[in-house]
């Protein structure tokens, strides 16, 4: 690392860049704020103070600069790059800098960080996607092929995304579910058969779904659930993975495609709760289902929502203790679905328990508005698992919360004044904000007349736009800009907006009233 670092900053970062940046001289540039510096200013700046090429080995800017640092490069003779945008991750910069790590002249130091961790990622499963490699590893008894993708336990675990009820949206739509869930990071598509129905005209369009799908750009392999034996006979031909194979059916549904065996005997409705029986019956089914011409069986303990998830976590691990080379799947959604809690967290805990215990096919979807964005969820916790410990990789799932506490806290003046509500005078033009099909939606009205409609998905523009057609108030502005900040933080996080509903209940400050 060049021993001689200047960090450059504003007014106010200028205690946080002097604690986070020890070992390095800190220059203060005449602005407030050190988003508003650019290139340009930053090198008259450093130039009025005489700073030279053989005064530092290296320049480090803010990362929320706009523009390129090369800029100063060349104007002073100083390798200049950017750094983080925040000062409290300085410390992790330089030392990476330590290590080798190589920053960029346009790129703020802290998304380098996490694209770096997202190519090592692209890096592993590129490794597992060589032919040479897979060829190998099939070779061995804890690896099987389904469809065109290998899976088991030297491949990243694969998630299987279900198209609930398929065949009440039919093919179009289950279609269109499926191509969402495969750009979500779903590796298999499930075709999720209508319970207590028989829907054999259905299962002949599976070649139409998977041939949509192949010309959308995916070769996805297709798996079929369906408790009815009628069903699973009429799809031995099309899918890729039969699910909920059973000792109610097993004798009639001998395949030498993979099935999924859970230990159930739907027609008499039995199952066995206690883990170590729970086990011993998969385990005798297994070996009938042998017997009778099945070759690739993928066990499923059945992972139980809570209050049953520890006994359902210890027969896969009972199960894995005895089995140590079976490929096994669990379906992480069932206790998802089924626990009002944010999915991210759950999502990101159940892929480590998987990791664990070496269950290699995760099954999810996202029938209820809690569950949304579970497949993507499971992608990057099944990414985060690639590595030793899912912590520092540079990227993670904190969604909500955050690692640390930001430390931004001014001076105050020396006249405070405590906030006060005005009364509001009414306008002749009113706004209207709705949230649709990823965008935001404003329609301007006057008195029941919508007199125009503006369409974006950033508050700025739209606020601009409204300023650009209306006259408003400060006031009336202000109100437009909180709104729109509001149905933008909804789409990011998949949320329902509601014009003046707040987004978060009051949680944690209700806590603190106690």
């Amino acid at each position: 690392m060049p021993k001689r670092i200047l960090l450059v900053t504003g007014k106010l970062a200028e205690p946080l860049v002097r604690k986070y940046g020890r070992g390095c001289d800190v220059f203060v540039a005449p602005v407030s704020v050190a988003a508003f510096l650019t290139p340009e200013l930053i090198v008259r700046y450093l130039k009025k103070a005489g700073i030279k090429s053989e005064d530092y080995d290296f320049i480090l800017i803010p990362g929320l600069v706009r523009g390129s640092a090369q800029i100063i490069e060349d104007e002073l003779g100083i390798p200049t790059f950017k750094g983080p945008r925040n000062a409290m991750d300085l410390p992790q910069v330089l030392k990476a800098l330590e290590e080798g790590f190589k920053l960029s002249k346009e790129v703020p130091a802290d998304d380098l960080f996490s694209f770096d961790a997202l190519k090592r990622v692209e890096d592993i499963r590129n490794r597992t996607k060589n032919k040479n490699y897979i060829e190998e590893a099939l070779k061995k008894p804890w690896n099987v092929l389904i469809g065109n993708l290998p899976a088991g336990r030297d491949f990243p675990a694969r998630i299987l995304a279900e198209v609930v009820d398929a065949p009440k949206l039919g093919v179009g739509k289950t279609v269109e579910r499926a191509l969402y869930y495969l750009r979500e990071g779903a590796d298999i598509i499930d075709i999720g058969m209508v319970a207590g129905e028989r829907n054999l005209e259905f299962v002949e369009t599976i070649p139409e779904i998977r041939e949509k799908l192949k010309e959308a750009g995916f070769e996805a392999p297709i798996s079929f659930d369906s408790l009815n034996t009628p069903e699973i006979e009429g799809a031995l031909d099309y899918a890729d993975l039969f699910l909920s194979v059973d000792e109610s059916n097993l004798e009639v549904l001998v395949t030498e495609k993979p099935v999924v065996l859970i230990p159930t005997n739907q027609r008499e409705g039995y199952f066995p709760v206690k883990p170590p029986e729970r086990v011993e019956f998969l385990e005798k089914l297994k070996e009938k289902a042998l017997d009778l011409g099945y070759k690739t069986i993928i066990p499923d303990l059945i992972l139980e929502h809570v209050p049953h998830l520890a006994r359902s976590v210890t027969a896969f691990q009972l199960y894995r203790e005895r089995n140590p080379d079976d490929v096994l799947l669990a379906g992480v959604g069932n206790v998802v679905e089924l626990y009002d809690a944010d999915s991210v967290g759950m999502n990101a805990l159940l892929a480590g328990i998987a990791k664990e215990l070496s269950i290699n096919l995760l099954l999810t979807t996202e029938v209820s508005a809690k569950a949304k964005g579970s497949v993507r969820e499971l992608r990057r916790a099944v990414d985060m698992n690639l590595f030793d410990m899912p912590k520092d990789l540079g990227f993670d799932l904190l969604i909500l919360k955050e690692k640390r506490e930001a430390e931004w806290r001014f001076e105050p003046a020396n006249e405070v004044v405590e906030a006060q509500n005005r009364p509001v005078e009414l306008e002749p033009v009113y706004f209207r904000i709705w949230v649709e099909r990823g965008k935001i939606w404003v329609n301007a009205h006057k008195g029941t007349e919508a007199v125009l409609t503006i369409v974006g998905d950033e508050p700025n523009a739209i606020i601009d736009t409204v300023l650009e057609h209306f006259e408003i108030s400060p006031r009336h502005a202000f109100y437009l800009g909180r709104e729109l900040e509001r149905a933008y933080t909804a789409l990011k996080l998949r949320r329902s907006y509601v014009q003046e509903v707040e987004l978060f209940q009051e949680f944690y400050m209700d806590t603190r009233k106690l």
